[in-house]
C-alpha cells in the first residue's frame, strides 16, 4: 500500500503513455492517496525533469507523462491525474487546444498552464485561464534555467497547494448570498479607491469582479496587486482592458490616479503610494516572498486613504496582504475577502480572515455587484 510519505518514491518518473500507472493494485486508497500529475510536454528533457522532482517530492505521484496534447487526451482517462501540467507549444495538438478537451473529458481536473516567458505565451496563457485553467507557471528557457532550483520550488509549492485544495463544484450565488454582501457593505463609507490583491486563481477572480462593477468602475481608480512575472502583467493589463472594454495598464512611478481606470502593478516591482493621488513604483525586496506584494499597497493606502479605501482579497496561496489589512482596518478602511467554497485555493484570504481582519466573506459572484451598489450609493 503506497501512504503520503512513500508514494513520491514508489512511483518513479516514466515517460510515455505506454508506461502509465493504470494498475489498480497501483494506486493508492482514497484515504491516504498522493496528487496524481500528468506531465505534458514535447521536450523529453523537461518531461523527464519534472517527473523526477515530482516523484521526489512527499505526495505526488506521476502517472503519466505525454509529448502531445493528442497523447495526453489518450492517457487521460486511464490514469486518473488530479492535476495536469500543460505545455502550450506543442506538436499535433497544442495545449490550447487540448485544455478544453481535458476539462470536458474529467471535469474537476486542475489544469496548470506552464509556458516561457514571451508576450505572447503570456497572452496564450491569459487566454487559457479564461478557458478553464487553474494556474500558470512560467518556465525559463533552455535546460540550465529549466532545472534551476527556483523553477521547481515553484512547481513543487504550487503543485503541493492545489493538491491540497479541497475539490470544488460550481457554486451558485443566491439572492442571500448578495443580501448578505450588500449588509455587509451597508454602513460603511463609500470607497474613493478599490484595492485588489490576488494569487493563485485571481486572473478569472479579478475579471469577474470588475465585471460585476458595471459603470461604477468609471468613478474611482482599481490599484490591483496580481502575483505575476513581469511579462504577464502587462499582457494581464491589456487581457483586462480587452475583455471588459476598461482603461487598464502598468501605471508609471509618479502617475496621478484617475477614476475609471485599473492600474495593474508591474511584476517584479512593488505598486504603492505618495500621496493620496499619487502612485509610488519601485523595485524594493520581496514582502511575504512577493513582488510585487499587495501588503505594500494596502500599507500605504492605509497611511494615505483611511476609510476612503475599500480592499478587496480575492484567492491565492500563502498570506501575502494580511499585515496591510490590519493596518488598514486600523485606519478605518473596509477589508472583503473572497470565500473557500469560490476560491482556487484559500490561502490569503483565509488567513485575514483567521487574524479577525475581514469585515465580510462573500462568494465571488457577490463581490462586484455589492461594490458596484454601495459606490454608487445604492446602499444605505
Amino acid at each position: 500500500r503506497l501512504t503520503d510519505c512513500a508514494c513520491g518514491r514508489a512511483g518513479r518518473a516514466r515517460t510515455g503513455i505506454d508506461e502509465m500507472l493504470s494498475s489498480p493494485a497501483l494506486k493508492p486508497e482514497p484515504s491516504s492517496r498522493c496528487t496524481r500529475v500528468m506531465v505534458v510536454d514535447d521536450s523529453a528533457i523537461v518531461r523527464g525533469l519534472v517527473s523526477r522532482w515530482l516523484n521526489e517530492a512527499d505526495g505526488f505521484e506521476v502517472v503519466a507523462t505525454a509529448a502531445s496534447g493528442r497523447l495526453a487526451l489518450q492517457a487521460l482517462e486511464s490514469t486518473e491525474p488530479d492535476i495536469v501540467l500543460l505545455d502550450l507549444e506543442m506538436p499535433d495538438i497544442d495545449g490550447m487546444t487540448a485544455l478544453p478537451k481535458l476539462l470536458a473529458r474529467r471535469p474537476g481536473i486542475k489544469v496548470v498552464v506552464v509556458s516561457s516567458l514571451t508576450k505572447r505565451n503570456a497572452q496564450a496563457s491569459l487566454k487559457c485561464l479564461s478557458l478553464g485553467a487553474v494556474d500558470y507557471l512560467p518556465k525559463p528557457e533552455g535546460r540550465r534555467q529549466v532545472s534551476a532550483s527556483g523553477f521547481r520550488d515553484e512547481l513543487i509549492e504550487k503543485l503541493r497547494a492545489l493538491g491540497a485544495a479541497a475539490p470544488k463544484t460550481p457554486v451558485r450565488s443566491e439572492g442571500h448570498s448578495l443580501s448578505a454582501a450588500r449588509f455587509t457593505l451597508a454602513g460603511t463609507a463609500i470607497p474613493q479607491c478599490l484595492l485588489v490583491g490576488a494569487s493563485t486563481g485571481g486572473p478569472r477572480a479579478v475579471e469577474e469582479v470588475l465585471r460585476g462593477l458595471g459603470s461604477a468602475i468609471r468613478k474611482l481608480p482599481v490599484l490591483l496587486v496580481q502575483h505575476m512575472p513581469s511579462t504577464f502583467t502587462a499582457a494581464f493589463a491589456e487581457h483586462l482592458g480587452t475583455r471588459l472594454g476598461i482603461r487598464a495598464r502598468e501605471p508609471q512611478d509618479g502617475e496621478t490616479l484617475a477614476p475609471g481606470t485599473v492600474y495593474v502593478a508591474p511584476g517584479g516591482r512593488h505598486m504603492g503610494l505618495r500621496s493620496a493621488s499619487e502612485i509610488r513604483i519601485e523595485k524594493g525586496p520581496p514582502v511575504s516572498f512577493c513582488k510585487p506584494a499587495f501588503g505594500v499597497l494596502y500599507r500605504e493606502a492605509a497611511a494615505f486613504l483611511g476609510p476612503s479605501a475599500t480592499a478587496v482579497v480575492l484567492t491565492g496561496m500563502g498570506s501575502d496582504g494580511t499585515e496591510g489589512a490590519r493596518a488598514l482596518v486600523r485606519a478605518g478602511a473596509s477589508v472583503i475577502v473572497q470565500d473557500e467554497a469560490t476560491s482556487t485555493i484559500w490561502g490569503m484570504p483565509g488567513s485575514i480572515v483567521r487574524a479577525g481582519l475581514a469585515r465580510g466573506v462573500l462568494p465571488l459572484s457577490a463581490i462586484g455587484p455589492a461594490l458596484r451598489d454601495h459606490i454608487t450609493g445604492a446602499l444605505p
